[in-house]
């Protein structure tokens, strides 16, 4: 069928006066920057705004954690501003409520979106905004810096890679016990673009973090998740993408045992003219 829209093409063109040819179309958008549990290193160019909800479901009890970012660029990609507002639930009898919200700023190193390697330091503040006898929150402000790296494979195969580290100088325990904690975390994941706006993805996010505990002492855990998923994206001539998506994160190691589901949706659209 294509061989023959073509070949009708070539002959109504050549019957009357020359024209100039057409412009060959523009390339369907690919995903980029919609990853579920690794940050990937692109920021928001010129003009776009990216609004991502994301819900993570314990399968195994009765918890799940739901979280609105908005993404904005800062006068140009290379620096990006956001915040995050979690909503938690941990279970009886805590219920559900605000989380810690975090703010947060990115400088990307080189820009563009075809860059082959690409580098996005973040620095976020973390506000005491949870309740910490309820488990939603660590009792006081913190800081956490993340590295993300994006290298293209091949036109088809992505990875990235993160690493990062949280420090909150006064966590506190239900029973007002405070002692400063620090986490780490590290992951990578491999994006094959099956096509532009359908990709099929494998994450490994570890992390360790440290809570305290009676007579203001820390205790360490970690967790290991190893997540395949898939996104896809629907792109609208006005120019807004809707990027849906759908995980299923699996404990492994220290984690093992655990199942959960991973619900995302992203909106990106234009909110100003590009001034690229």
């Amino acid at each position: 069928m294509k061989l023959i829209v073509v070949f009708a093409t070539a002959l109504a063109t050549s019957a009357g006066a020359q024209h100039p040819a057409p412009l060959p179309p523009e390339p369907e958008p690919q995903i980029q920057d919609n990853s579920f549990l690794i940050e990937e290193a692109y920021n928001q160019p010129p003009g776009v705004v990216q609004h991502i909800n994301a819900f993570f479901l314990d399968r195994e009890a009765d918890s799940w954690a739901y979280t609105f970012t908005q993404e904005w660029p800062l006068f140009s990609q290379r620096h990006q501003v956001s915040y995050t507002v979690p909503v938690e639930r941990n279970g009886s009898p805590f219920g559900t409520g605000l989380g810690d919200v975090a703010l947060n700023y990115r400088y990307q190193v080189p820009t563009g979106r075809d860059a082959k390697l690409a580098v996005a330091p973040r620095l976020s503040l973390l506000l005491p905004t949870g309740e910490v006898a309820k488990a939603r929150g660590a009792g006081g402000a913190g800081l956490q810096a993340n590295l993300p790296v994006s290298v293209m494979i091949a036109r088809s195969l992505v990875t990235h890679f993160n690493i990062g580290a949280t420090y909150t100088p006064s966590t506190e325990n239900s029973a007002g016990d405070q002692t400063p904690t620090t986490g780490f975390n590290a992951g990578q994941s491999v994006i094959w673009l099956l096509r532009p706006a359908l990709n099929l993805m494998l994450e490994v996010a570890w992390n360790r973090t440290e809570e305290v505990v009676e007579g203001g002492k820390r205790a360490r855990s970690d967790g290991l998740l190893l997540s395949p998923g898939i996104r896809a994206a629907l792109n609208l001539s006005s120019g807004l993408q809707i990027v849906p998506g759908i995980a299923f994160p699996i404990g492994i190691g220290p984690s093992d045992g655990e199942r959960s589901a991973f619900f995302y949706l992203s909106l990106e659209h234009p909110f100003a003219k590009s001034t690229k």
